[in-house]
This record gives C-alpha cells, sequence and structure tokens, in this order.
C-alpha cells in the first residue's frame, strides 16, 4: 500500500492520545488497557496496565500523570503507590469520556461521547467538563458533537477542540477562572471527521481523520494546507522529536474492541514535516 509514512510500532490493538515528553512518545493502547511508551528508535515500555479503557493522557504542573478512565468517567493520578482517583466525572459525562488536554497550570478539559456510538445511538450533543487541579469538577461548555481531541494555544489564552462527527473544529476563550467563553468556528472541516490534534509553530493544526484515512494539516480558514497518507486510518497525531518536526500518527484498521483485539493492526506510523510543535514538549 503507498503511504507518506513510515512504521515506527506495529502489532498494537487500538493506540490513541498520543503525547511528546521527555524524549519519548506517551500513547494508550486503548483495547490491551495499557499506557505504554516508545523512543524514536523504536523500544517500546509498557508504564501502566489500567481496569478501564485508557483515554486521555496529560500532566499536572508537578510532574504527575493524569489519565482518563473512559468507561468509568474519571480521571486518575498516577502515583508510586499506582493509581488514585483525582476526579469524578460520571454525573456530569453522559456517557464514555475520552480524550483530554491539560493546561499548564494543572486544568484538565476533558471530552465525552455523548451518546452510545458504538450501541448504534444517533449523536446528540454533549459538554466538555473542567477539572480543577483539587478534582473540582464542573461543565465549561455545551451542544459540542462528540468533542474529541483537543488543544491549547501556546499564550494559554484559547482552547480549540475536533468535534468529530460535526466535522469542524471548535475555538473557545480561555478565561482566568479557567472557564471556555465565546464559542466560534474554527475551521469547517467538511467530510473530514477530526478525532486528534496537535497544534505546529505556524498556528495551524494536524488533523487526524479517521473516515477519510488522511492527516490534514488546516489553517484557521479551513484551507488544507498538506495531507498525509498513513498506512491505516489514523485516530491521532502528534509533534515531537528532538526538533519537534516529527509527526507521530496513531493509525488501525478498526475501532471495535473484538476486532482490535484479534487483529492487532495497531500501529504508530510517523512523517517528518517543515513546521515543528508549537510551545514546550
Amino acid at each position: 500500500m503507498n503511504s507518506d509514512t513510515e512504521i515506527l510500532l506495529a502489532g498494537l490493538t487500538f493506540p490513541e492520545s498520543p503525547r511528546w515528553r521527555e524524549n519519548r512518545l506517551w500513547f494508550t493502547d486503548q483495547h490491551a488497557r495499557q499506557v505504554l511508551t516508545v523512543t524514536l528508535d523504536g523500544k517500546m515500555e509498557c508504564q501502566l496496565e489500567t481496569e478501564d479503557l485508557p483515554g486521555g493522557l496529560g500532566w499536572l504542573p508537578d510532574g504527575t500523570l493524569l489519565l482518563v478512565a473512559m468507561t468509568e468517567r474519571k480521571v486518575y493520578r498516577l502515583t508510586e503507590q499506582g493509581p488514585v482517583l483525582h476526579a469524578d466525572l460520571s454525573s456530569l459525562a453522559p456517557f464514555h469520556c475520552n480524550d483530554m488536554v491539560v493546561a499548564a497550570n494543572g486544568r484538565a478539559y476533558v471530552g465525552n461521547f455523548g451518546y452510545d456510538l458504538h450501541g448504534g445511538e444517533s449523536p446528540v450533543a454533549t459538554c466538555l467538563v473542567l477539572v480543577e487541579p483539587d478534582g473540582h469538577c464542573s461543565i465549561t461548555a455545551s451542544a459540542l458533537i462528540f468533542p474529541n481531541g483537543s488543544v491549547i494555544t501556546p499564550d494559554g489564552s484559547t482552547l480549540i477542540v475536533a468535534e468529530t462527527f460535526a466535522s469542524r473544529l471548535t475555538a473557545f476563550t480561555l478565561g482566568e477562572d479557567g472557564l471556555l467563553y465565546t464559542p466560534r468556528l474554527w475551521a469547517d472541516l467538511k467530510n473530514a471527521t477530526p478525532d486528534g490534534i496537535c497544534l505546529d509553530a505556524e498556528g495551524a493544526l494536524w488533523v487526524a481523520s479517521p473516515g477519510t484515512s488522511e492527516l490534514l494539516r488546516v489553517d484557521h480558514a479551513g484551507t488544507v494546507l498538506a495531507r498525509i497518507q498513513p498506512v491505516g486510518a489514523p485516530y491521532a497525531c502528534m509533534l515531537g522529536g528532538p526538533d519537534r518536526r516529527t509527526l507521530f500518527i496513531t493509525t488501525s484498521e478498526t475501532d471495535d474492541a473484538a476486532q482490535a483485539r484479534v487483529m492487532q493492526s495497531g500501529r504508530i506510523e510517523i512523517a517528518r514535516v517543515a513546521i515543528p510543535g508549537a510551545g514546550l514538549p
């Protein structure tokens, strides 16, 4: 199959939520219930076995890892003694939680499905939940269709979230109180299905679109500046490496849990890009 990528790692079930930190890529293998890391030379290590499906990853200012437990709708802190409950979102998130972005001050923003996607229900609007560093939770945005991957701009002023089944990126002004204000369209992606996203140093977004099996680099007007064709369907992406110019892409042939465990078609694919990632690793 022709593609624009190289395969760094194969034999995974369903890799998601890639994050570049401390000279390695952190990610979850969702249906294997693991948090893993891999270096640029392909050395993989398991950092944590999880009881629930692992979703978004992020870090508190002191370096403590936060992890979303998807079906429990909770966020855990990883301590030396093991996972400790950080926040319970079950009264706010109507269905499984998914991705998360953590601000520099430790505030976390967590999305959720809103409905039973794999059970065949029709899409309904749902919310983003703000988790304060002390674990207090509140709804901070609503009327979102499957809020998924999110980024915060380096100046901390704006949060952008991918609404997967609305085919759009939506921006919010990030207030000093941590709440989200002034929702507005950042980009209309037409027939794409934006899942995981990452921001580059020119302010453009790389968008993983599993429904169209491509990576799109888009600007604020929604103009497609570049496309990358991976081997598998891409679900998330992250810029990393020493120069932040390696685009890591999590791909799979299926997102069905049973099929993913049998097929083990999940991969970490990589591509070199011209513009480095935004902000700090």
